[in-house]
């Protein structure tokens, strides 16, 4: 049974876990501190003095790393207590860029409720000198504004600790104090691999995603037929942006606002899921027959295959050579739709809507592209897309919900589940199975990989066919993973890994959820459920049934793993120094 410590806070009696911070003690009783380094399960530092509070020592002590004690009194809203936390925040303020109208977290920015909250009405009191910065926008992926930078951590802890990437750490002392990458080289020359996680844990605007809505307008405006595309996770994440709760799947208003926003045709990356299911689950198969490199590794998270191209380039054989789900969609929209449609490919444009940032510097690797033509022309993240939307002054929350187009709009249950870690491997599953069998799978269901402990490892039964499985999320426990197979600790068949913690439904491009929020809430779960809901509700769960897909086979590609299939579906991978472009 769990030990409990007994203490009062504000005259609240409360009863927490042993083990448990001030700042934990409190939040169970329902009783606010305000925080801005903190954020759970990923950077508790103390390092920003915004959580003090009176605990009886001869100093206020942060309360996110203060360990509760029995009987302990804490007292969090004293007049000394509210003057000490002020202060440090008016004190950022006066090294802070403060345009805060035409920042993208203009009414989403934690320190603007800070300063609401702490009632700070002169925020010139400590007015001074201030740093000025360069803005490195040299990335394809994010943005970093470092006069923006409040020195919290909380994107040094994402990408070192989350990540295992850590290409930025703080740097030199006091005043100079800064958030740099080594040798204070531009983000594009490091080892980064785009993913966006610091971007969703920076609680201003000092991170970003590089803009593409400029070049999406320029598309529409071009006279080209410009086809747009949204991922899975999408659907269970933008309602957010628009008010609604956290989990609501809007997929047919999104359908509706692309529409109106003047695109051509609206396809759905759902049916790229399924149409990657059937190649990939066709490679393992072949792999698994015929003595190929084993385990094999999933492609679809761009995130993760340039973290596998730079620390991990001997398992680049491992690597399934399919491309990802919307570089597959935009391949055949530029030959088979283009063919079907009677449209010349060169005229056609095609744009995603990603949940992630690294789908920006996907779309621009050379090796995804057929004829000459990038199977994907710009990228935007669901925080692009819900800002276009409220600029065309679209009325997200009343639009009626409409269907995507036909002939690469079907899309199966399958495909809907790609936005959630695990979602690939049991999309799979459902495949081979029936491929080894020979028999129809009854119950499509393989809970073994779902859920979001760091690394999930299964043995499935394909009729007595044994298929040993491991699913990770998050590069730091890809690395964990990969470091138990390299040293023959562990032996898999089939690996799933996606770059970002909870898969696609949290990655960087994702609406941003407050840090007092994801304290609460398990973000990655409940927008998960989302799909796992639309998965449920699908007439088809597999993607082999998905009856537009099985017409692009028949009237285009051959079977799966087909000559024409290989040339328009499938890619190579590149190993890559870590510091080639500092060279």
């Amino acid at each position: 049974m769990e030990n409990m410590i007994n203490l009062t806070i504000d005259g609240v009696q409360v009863s927490a876990p042993a083990g448990s911070t001030v700042l934990e003690a409190a939040r169970l009783a329902n009783i606010h501190i305000p925080t801005l380094c903190y954020l759970k399960d990923v950077n508790q530092i103390g390092a920003c003095r915004v959580c003090v509070v009176d605990v009886g020592a001869r100093a206020l002590q942060a309360a996110c790393v203060y360990p509760i004690s029995e009987g302990m009194v804490v007292k969090t809203n004293t007049p000394e207590v509210r003057s000490a936390r002020k202060t440090v925040v008016e004190l950022l303020l006066s090294i802070h860029d403060r345009k805060c109208l035409s920042c993208v977290r203009n009414n989403n920015c934690e320190l603007q409720d800070l300063c609401r909250d702490l009632g700070i009405d002169d925020d010139d009191r400590f007015a001074g000198e201030r740093n000025h910065y360069d803005v490195d926008d040299a990335s394809v992926s994010i943005v970093r504004d470092n006069n923006k930078c409040v020195l919290c951590r909380r994107c040094v802890a994402a990408c070192h600790t989350l990540q295992n990437v850590g290409v930025i750490g703080p740097v030199r002392r006091g005043f100079n104090s800064a958030i740099e990458s080594p040798w204070k080289v531009q983000l594009a020359q490091t080892s980064c691999v785009g993913c966006g996680q610091c971007i969703v844990a920076c609680p201003v605007g000092a991170l970003k995603e590089k803009d593409s809505i400029k070049a999406v307008d320029a598309l529409l405006a071009s006279g080209k037929h410009v086809v747009v595309q949204p991922a899975p996770a999408v659907r269970a994440a933008l309602g957010e942006e628009f008010g609604m709760p956290m989990g609501t799947s809007v997929t047919g208003k999104m359908v509706a606002a692309l529409r109106r926003l003047g695109f051509a045709k609206v396809f759905d990356v759902d049916f790229g899921a399924d149409l990657t299911i059937l190649e990939e689950g066709t490679e393992l198969v072949q792999r698994l027959t015929n003595g190929g490199v084993l385990p094999m590794i999933t492609s679809c998270s761009p995130g993760w295959i340039k973290y596998c191209e730079t620390y991990n380039p001997d398992f680049i054989p491992n690597l399934s050579s399919c491309k990802s789900p919307h570089e597959m969609l935009g391949a055949v929209i530029k030959s088979y739709y283009a063919e079907k449609a009677g449209i010349d490919p060169k005229d056609i444009a095609v744009v995603s809507v990603m949940p992630c940032t690294a789908k920006k510097g996907e779309a621009k690797r050379p090796e995804l592209s057929v004829n000459g033509l990038a199977d994907v022309d710009e990228v935007i993240t669901t925080r692009e897309l819900a800002r276009m939307i409220r600029r065309a002054g679209i009325d997200f929350a009343n639009l009626p919900d409409e269907d995507f187009d036909s002939v690469l709009g079907e899309s199966t249950g399958a495909g809907v589940i790609f936005g959630a870690t695990g979602g690939v491997m049991e999309a799979a599953l459902r495949f081979a199975y029936e491929v080894v069998t020979g028999k129809e799978l009854e119950q499509v269901e393989f809970h073994e990989v779902r859920g979001l402990k760091g690394v999930k490892e299964a043995d499935i039964d394909l009729n007595g066919t044994k298929l040993s499985v491991a699913v990770a999320h998050g590069t730091a426990n890809a690395q964990k993973l990969l470091d138990s197979v390299r040293s023959g600790e562990k032996t898999y068949q089939f690996m799933e890994v996606m770059c970002c913690p909870g898969g696609c439904v949290t990655g960087g491009g994702q609406p941003i959820v407050k840090s007092d929020v994801r304290a609460g809430v398990n973000v990655s779960a409940v927008r998960a459920k989302a799909l796992y809901d639309e998965d449920a509700g699908k007439a088809r769960r597999k993607s082999q049934d998905n009856e537009e897909l099985k017409v692009l086979y028949k009237e285009y590609l051959g079977e799966p793993g087909s000559h024409k299939a290989h040339h328009l579906l499938h890619t190579t991978y590149t190993a890559r120094d870590k510091y080639e472009n500092i060279k």
